[in-house]
């Protein structure tokens, strides 16, 4: 005796046809399921950036006005300002100073680190090259220390009372100027940066050598190229997307410079509170209380980010579809 289930035939009855409140649900459930895995990351980025960055936009507009002594309570209300703070903030010296030392500061991280990414990842794709796992963590390993640890461990070596290669140079008679000297400060500090930087960057260029197909380099070497050709004709143009958006994230690491100068500055008197944009930002908020120009500053800081990002970005895809046609 057989027996047939009621769903079975539901459907044979029906003509194999869902029914459409059943073939409703399950569209629902597929419509909804995305948004179901979306869910915490939307909230996260809602409560702790959306959230964080319109409050820093509401607050560049604002000022605070004293009235009277501004002891008594009341005295102090806060007030619509317009623009005056971003014109503050663009007019300031101090900015304007601060500015310039990071586009110097860029101007020597960013061609440095990523010049140097580059040529490791090429000497560890080489064929010849030996122990390239140890080689893969040794320069990858200082990105894993963090920025504070760095900048003090370097910090005591930039020291010459006790840094131990001022010491052999003194033994040497070698008059070897202070890497904290106002001429100098900078390019410790641009030291710092690459040091650290060097590893992510070529394990993202190493790992976009990896994909290319062997083959490429079969022909290369039947057509007689040297090992140095097919870096420069074959590995480079072919590592070139990875190389821009390294140069990206480079560029925006610049802009937002704070840690190493900040941990530095107990160490040394050439390096003012504000000696990048993000530490006025800091100094202004913390130091002074003054929250309102620092979240013009700050806000400044974002748009220059993202234009300057977004600008280089669109200047590259043009220049490839011009090549493309």
């Amino acid at each position: 005796m057989s027996t047939t289930h009621p769903q079975a035939a539901h459907a044979a009855a029906t003509g194999g046809r869902e029914a459409p409140p059943a073939r409703r649900r399950r569209n629902l459930r597929r419509a909804t399921a995305p948004w179901a895995f979306l869910t915490p990351a939307i909230v996260l980025f809602t409560l702790f950036l959306a959230l964080p960055i319109g409050y820093a936009v509401y607050l560049s507009f604002r000022a605070e006005k004293v009235s009277g002594l501004g002891l008594g309570k009341g005295s102090r209300t806060e007030v619509w300002s317009g623009f005056a703070n971003y014109a503050d903030a663009v007019a300031d010296p101090e900015f304007l100073a601060s500015v310039g030392r990071v586009g110097m500061y860029g101007l020597l991280v960013v061609p440095m680190m990523l010049g140097l990414a580059l040529l490791f990842a090429l000497l560890l794709d080489a064929r010849r090259s030996r122990a390239r796992g140890f080689s893969r963590v040794s320069i990858f390993l200082p990105y894993a220390v963090p920025a504070v640890i760095s900048s003090l461990l370097w910090g005591f070596l930039y020291l010459p009372g006790v840094s131990p290669f001022y010491y052999v140079f003194d033994r040497l008679g070698w008059d070897v100027p202070s890497l904290f000297s106002s001429d100098l400060v900078i390019f410790a500090v641009a030291n710092i940066a690459v040091w650290g930087g060097v590893g992510f960057n070529m394990v993202v260029i190493y790992t976009a050598l990896k994909a290319i197909p062997s083959e490429l380099y079969e022909a290369a070497e039947l057509d007689g190229c040297t090992q140095v050709a097919i870096a420069w004709r074959i590995k480079v143009p072919s590592v070139l997307p990875s190389i821009i958006m390294t140069f990206v994230f480079s560029m925006i690491a610049t802009l937002q410079v704070f840690a190493e100068p900040t941990t530095l500055r107990p160490l040394s008197n050439t390096i003012s509170t504000t000696w990048t944009p993000l530490m006025k930002v800091y100094r202004d908020a913390f130091t002074r209380g003054d929250i309102y120009s620092a979240a013009a500053t700050s806000v400044i800081i974002a748009v220059a980010t993202f234009v300057l990002s977004f600008g280089f970005l669109r200047l590259v895809q043009s220049r490839a579809f011009g090549q493309e046609k």
